[in-house]
């Protein structure tokens, strides 16, 4: 594995964290409100989405990546 590949990998595993935790604690605070039951909920919840959300930014990174090339490309 290249460092690039790795650097790559690593990124990916923390912006998955921070948006999973982010997404999912917002909009369980939405939901049920800052009570204790929240904490418990968002647990659970940010444990399911974390491998959820690594496993599809590594699909819709590379996606990502293009159309901000392809749009950069074109403003010039």
């Amino acid at each position: 594995m290249t460092q690039s590949t790795r650097t790559v990998l690593i990124a990916q595993v923390f912006i998955s964290c921070m948006m999973a935790g982010l997404m999912t604690g917002i909009f369980g605070a939405l939901k049920s409100g800052l009570t204790p039951e929240f904490l418990s909920l968002w647990g659970h919840s940010f444990i399911v989405a974390w491998p959820i959300a690594f496993v599809l930014s590594l699909g819709v990174g590379p996606i990502a990546f293009r159309l901000a090339w392809q749009v950069n490309r074109l403003l010039g």
